[in-house]
């Protein structure tokens, strides 16, 4: 996960030579399932460490409320949303450390698990509490584990988010979702000429053109089926007037100023699982605070986000959702 906060120390390691950002490979990547090799399928045995600010992250934890996976089946640990030089820091618990695995940053676990590991510690992270050790950071296909290899601890009646006959069309626009638009407004923020910043500038936008219009027709992604790649588009729509349009500089447009985009991110809003793993707070301040930009620490007042709870048209043009969302 990457962020203004530490866009400094970050950029030593991912620009190249043209100005571009080029996120770090994930490291640890192992599936779930019960093939040879692969990570057991077994309740109480894992810890998801997350922060709201998040996006990689915060996908986990909606996917988790819509499934029913509760914490008796895989725990939650939260890391503050400022991350600061020793990195993702436990400051929300009492005495700064996490309840469970007894530390006060995510790298300390890091480090127990792979000492020669040099790049970040990242969140969304799997950690074995049984080993001590990190067994997963792999967002690119964390969320589709929990759909899929944790299928048996879902809760009844729980929505389909990847069904089998829509995944490959799925995992393509996943893909382009990633490179266009949840990395791609890092891509844009993190530039380091103008060229790099102007190319993603305009990438951004022209997909969320795409997007807008797609989205007139269609009540999601997929149709009428709520699916993973919705939750993708979510989670980086959630954070773009307050982040990303002012400290980005991707300032063409806010999400609110599109019509088809702006009532279908406030209708995903309206549902619990949505919402409650839905922190404007949080983003503002991993986002802004700290910054290189922000050296006073001075955080905005705005934008005003109380407007994601106004009413959306979605159910006036395609109908009520379904009440499984809302279980």
């Amino acid at each position: 996960m990457a962020q203004d906060q530490v866009a400094r120390s970050e950029k030593e390691h991912e620009i190249s030579e043209s100005g571009a950002f080029v996120r770090q490979q994930n490291r640890f990547t192992t599936p779930f399932g019960d093939g040879p090799g692969e990570l057991p399928v077994e309740a109480g045995r894992y810890r998801l460490i997350w922060t709201p600010l998040c996006p990689w992250a915060t996908r986990q934890v909606i996917t988790f409320k819509l499934l029913g996976i509760g914490e008796d089946i895989i725990s939650i640990g939260t890391v503050g949303p400022v991350r600061g030089k020793e990195g993702w820091e436990f400051s929300l618990d009492e005495g700064g450390t996490d309840p469970v695995l007894g530390i006060r940053y995510l790298p300390e676990i890091y480090a127990a698990t792979d000492p020669e590991y040099q790049g970040r510690a990242t969140v969304p992270t799997v950690v074995d509490v049984k080993e001590r050790k990190v067994v997963n950071n792999d967002y690119h296909k964390l969320s589709n584990y929990w759909q899929t290899a944790w299928k048996q601890f879902h809760r009844k009646g729980a929505p389909d988010l990847y069904p089998e006959e829509l995944r490959e069309e799925i995992d393509k626009l996943n893909d382009l979702l990633f490179h266009e638009i949840n990395n791609g407004v890092y891509k844009a923020g993190f530039a380091e000429t103008q060229e790099e910043y102007e190319k993603n500038y305009h990438l951004v936008f022209d997909r969320l053109g795409k997007l807008e219009e797609h989205l007139g027709k269609n009540r999601f992604l997929f149709g009428d089926r709520l699916t993973d790649s919705d939750i993708r588009l979510y989670v980086t729509l959630a954070r773009f007037d307050t982040a990303y349009y002012f400290g980005f500089r991707l300032n063409k447009k806010r999400i609110r100023d599109y019509d088809n985009l702006w009532n279908y991110a406030k209708e995903l809003y309206s549902i619990p699982a949505f919402r409650e793993a839905t922190d404007f707070d949080a983003i503002k301040r991993g986002y802004l605070l700290g910054a290189e930009e922000n050296p006073y620490q001075i955080l905005p007042l705005g934008p005003d986000n109380t407007v994601w709870t106004e009413p959306n048209d979605r159910a006036e043009k395609f109908g009520e959702l379904p009440k499984e969302l809302f279980s």
